[in-house]
């Protein structure tokens, strides 16, 4: 049984952090790929990049393991991702991969029930850590999670997006491949 970890968000771009994680799910042995599933247009977010931009973006950074999504793309709740998943793969084992910030509003997720059915791989973040992580799943009556082994990701696409007339301020946080796509998409968009 194949061992799948699902990671979704707008990716909007993708960063050095976002590929950390996933490269690292995989590189613990929590599952054998990694599948990342970029939010479709409905998200009521201002400054989204188009969906086919932050696809091509995530290609051009995939390693090993990771395969970029284009299939659950406009469902717009994880359950029903899930629940598709389940559905066409009914010989894998699906993982959730979130950051501990989630956790505390997760009973608030449209179908939460339906998730706490799979496990949960939890990136720990500063003002989350593994002790608070341990009470909110005891709390929840979650068993079945892992807390990826890694020092929590200071680094924010909002700021990449806003910066990104200065390289040397996000060249740490954004892979040069995908820093040079979101300027040709610049002067694209200017010509």
């Amino acid at each position: 049984m194949k061992r799948v970890g699902i990671y979704c968000g707008s990716f909007n771009p993708v960063h050095k952090g976002h590929m950390k994680i996933a490269r690292r799910c995989i590189s613990q042995g929590l599952t054998d790929e990694v599948w990342i599933i970029a939010t479709g247009e409905y998200w009521e977010k201002k400054d989204l990049l188009p969906f086919k931009d932050r696809i091509a973006m995530l290609k051009l950074v995939a390693g090993k393991g990771i395969l970029i999504d284009e299939t659950y793309n406009e469902l717009p709740y994880t359950y029903q991702i899930f629940r598709q998943l389940k559905e066409e793969h009914p010989d894998h084992e699906f993982h959730l991969i979130l950051g501990a910030d989630n956790l505390p509003r997760f009973t608030q997720w449209r179908n939460y029930e339906e998730l706490l059915e799979y496990g949960f791989i939890i990136l720990p973040r500063d003002e989350i850590g593994t002790r608070q992580i341990r009470k909110i799943m005891k709390d929840m009556d979650k068993e079945d999670y892992e807390i990826l082994k890694m020092k929590p990701i200071d680094i924010s696409s909002t700021f990449i997006r806003e910066n990104m007339d200065d390289h040397e301020k996000i060249r740490y946080m954004i892979d040069r491949k995908v820093y040079d796509y979101l300027k040709d998409m610049e002067k694209t968009h200017a010509a």
